[in-house]
């Protein structure tokens, strides 16, 4: 059974605000804006846009127990048709060669498909962030075939290659259904070596801990899941939780906030501020609004008011390649250790 939502239980951390003044309240030994600055950048601003990712809504198959997008059956908010034409005429009037399409479990949006074949006919690279699990419901069977037709690069969320620890964070059963999914994607030739057909997957410690080494860790997941189940993938990438919804509600509940926030701060590396996704990432939420990153839409921290506040506002992304970034206390789980980021370690 699904874990239910932070909203649907009502609790007080399914507000925003709510989070960030959880974060804020704690005693951290400095300010992320001053860690930044002690690493060269005072002002913290984009390198130029190349990646557009959009948040389709929070509805999903899976309500897994570190979401921080606090994705579930029970979600409602689905981007609207004027903001995915908005977000498709965005890229057909500038250069940003990457589309990064997530949620939520977006493939359930019902222009999911048509905005994969509009941004592709564009030229675009596309990225469909995935659970796996989607792929076994009923009506999503096909989903490999065509993401594989239309040569979109997948990247898929599996905690562990060992059943117990996937299934303790993503729920009952999602191991099993993972495997079945990826053994799909293999047989499409995802993962496949020469294939063209791009599989990476994702993996987030199952705890308050940092990840491990991502060249180590991959090494490992190659090793072992082509052992066990005769799966093969591109690359792993290693991502921090970060204390956001329900991960953040766990950190509280479990009496590690305090302990977990203080390991982020003092984790923090220098060479991670450089490579940090804000930096060249938009992100769009499912109402349309603009932030600097996903966590900073989760927290509902938007960019600078100076800037574009919205896509309808945003004919090219010129203004906002001058602003200054919004950060917060979460922005350390991007720059600890090895550095955080959709696309894995940093550094």
């Amino acid at each position: 059974m699904a874990l239910p939502t932070l909203l649907n239980t009502r609790s007080p951390l399914a507000a925003p605000a709510a989070q960030r003044a959880a974060l804020e309240a704690l005693p951290l030994p400095r300010p992320f804006a001053g860690a930044a600055a002690s690493a060269g950048h005072a002002r913290l601003v984009p390198t130029g846009t190349t990646i557009l990712q959009i948040n389709l809504g929070k509805r999903c198959n899976q309500a897994c127990h570190h979401c921080h997008v606090d994705a579930g059956p029970d979600r409602t908010e689905v981007m609207g048709d004027a903001v995915v034409e908005a977000c498709v005429d965005l890229l057909a009037a500038t250069g940003i060669p990457t589309l990064d399409i997530t949620g939520g479990a977006p493939e359930l949006h019902p222009r999911f498909r048509d905005l994969v074949v509009r941004a592709r006919a564009l030229g675009r690279r596309v990225i469909d962030r995935c659970n796996l699990t989607i792929t076994t419901l009923p009506n999503y069977a096909g989903l490999p075939a065509f993401l594989a037709e239309h040569q979109v690069e997948v990247i898929a969320s599996l905690p562990s290659y060992a059943a117990t620890q996937t299934d303790r964070q993503r729920g009952d059963g999602v191991f099993e259904q993972s495997v079945q999914a990826l053994r799909a994607f293999n047989a499409l030739g995802y993962g496949r070596e020469g294939s063209g057909l791009v599989l990476n997957l994702v993996t987030n410690p199952v705890g308050a801990f940092l990840p491990a080494s991502q060249a180590t860790l991959e090494r490992d997941w190659k090793r072992e899941l082509k052992r066990r189940y005769e799966i093969e993938f591109n690359a792993l990438y290693t991502i921090t939780n970060m204390p956001i919804s329900r991960y953040l509600e766990w950190l509280e509940q479990s009496g590690n906030l305090d302990a977990y926030m203080t390991k982020l701060v003092q984790a923090f590396n220098p060479a991670a501020v450089e490579g940090l996704m804000c930096r060249y990432t938009l992100s769009v939420g499912w109402d349309g609004r603009l932030f600097d990153c996903d966590f900073n839409q989760m927290l509902d921290l938007p960019v600078e008011p100076s800037a574009p506040q919205t896509i309808f506002d945003l004919a090219d992304t010129a203004r906002l390649d001058t602003r200054t970034i919004v950060t917060a206390p979460h922005c350390f789980g991007c720059t600890a250790g090895a550095g955080s980021s959709c696309g894995g370690a940093t550094t």
